[in-house]
């Protein structure tokens, strides 16, 4: 597939400050500021808190309430949200993908499970965060699971068998080792963690974060860091000739590449993965694009993309 847009090799960015967590931020950080932006991590100037063709009308189901009664699964069971229709042969057919929405609507009633310490291949981080939202109250956890809704929806006609690490069904997480854990065991051909920032006003554009080269506390990304970084490039090509949206202006030195080590989602993960920061919700300019169903239809037809033309390459 064609791509209008190759970036240079960026160099590696700076680590970013530590994100607030729930217990900081319980009962504000769907409809305020100051959300940290999760295993997405931090952008600089942020408050102190991580084919076919296809159609761009396709509109995926509203996504539940945060008081979702579901159990969480068991500790050590990994447990993706896939589809069980019979899918259309296509280019991508024998093909696994699993998309990661960043986050869960249900993370901030559940602080002290999120808050708990797990081993992210650089030392301990989080289970999780809330994410961040724009200044009027739209959560990234909401814009994600749309995002890869309609994600899922488009790679599903070319003929991949998509999982989610969460679709909205389970009351928190999962923890971002169980993010990794899943893609792993599914033997993901990619996958792709789905992400908006929550950076300072003037601060636009998605960015695209790779791994980097880490080996230690079980982690181990020799194998995947070129092949990842050729998914992000293809990726962020194709996102900016569907959306329009010009890579960010304040991280990745114009590239729209970051690589990063502090992610446990990419430090665990034995299979080709990035992360996709789409926008910044804490921009305007931004937030009238993440908020815009049309938009965020491009912005997933984007990744499509990105994702067909690595796996057919």
């Amino acid at each position: 597939m064609r791509q209008d847009f190759t970036p240079p090799i960026p160099r590696p960015g700076p680590r970013r400050r530590p994100v607030f967590t729930a217990a900081a931020l319980i009962g504000v950080c769907l409809t305020a500021a100051g959300c940290a932006d999760g295993d997405g991590g931090q952008a600089p100037g942020t408050a102190a808190p991580e084919t076919a063709s296809r159609s761009a009308s396709s509109s995926p189901a509203t996504a539940p309430s945060s008081s979702s009664s579901a159990p969480a699964p068991e500790s050590g069971s990994s447990t993706g949200s896939g589809s069980t229709k019979p899918l259309p042969q296509g280019p991508l057919s024998g093909r696994t993908v699993v998309i990661d929405p960043g986050h869960n609507p249900g993370n901030r009633d559940h602080a002290r499970e999120i808050n708990a310490q797990v081993k992210m291949g650089t030392g301990h981080k989080e289970c999780d965060t809330t994410g961040t939202a724009t200044n009027s109250g739209y959560a990234e956890a909401l814009f994600t699971l749309d995002v890869s809704r309609r994600l899922r929806t488009l790679l599903e006609k070319e003929g991949a068998k998509v999982v989610l690490t969460q679709d909205g069904d389970r009351p928190f997480g999962p923890c971002v080792d169980e993010r990794a854990r899943i893609g792993n065991e599914e033997k993901a051909d990619a996958a792709v963690s789905v992400h908006a920032d929550g950076a300072a006003t003037g601060n636009r554009g998605f960015h695209v974060i790779l791994p980097a080269a880490v080996h230690g506390d079980g982690a181990d990304t020799a194998k995947i860091v070129v092949p990842s970084r050729e998914l992000g490039v293809r990726i962020a090509g194709n996102f900016v000739r569907t959306t329009g949206s010009a890579p960010s202006n304040y991280i990745g030195e114009d590239t729209g590449l970051d690589t990063r080590d502090d992610l446990g989602g990419l430090n665990l993960s034995t299979v080709p993965k990035v992360f996709i920061e789409c926008g910044n919700m804490r921009d305007p300019k931004d937030d009238a694009l993440l908020t815009s169903k049309g938009w965020r239809q491009k912005a997933a037809l984007g990744i499509a993309d990105g994702i067909s033309s690595y796996l057919t390459r």
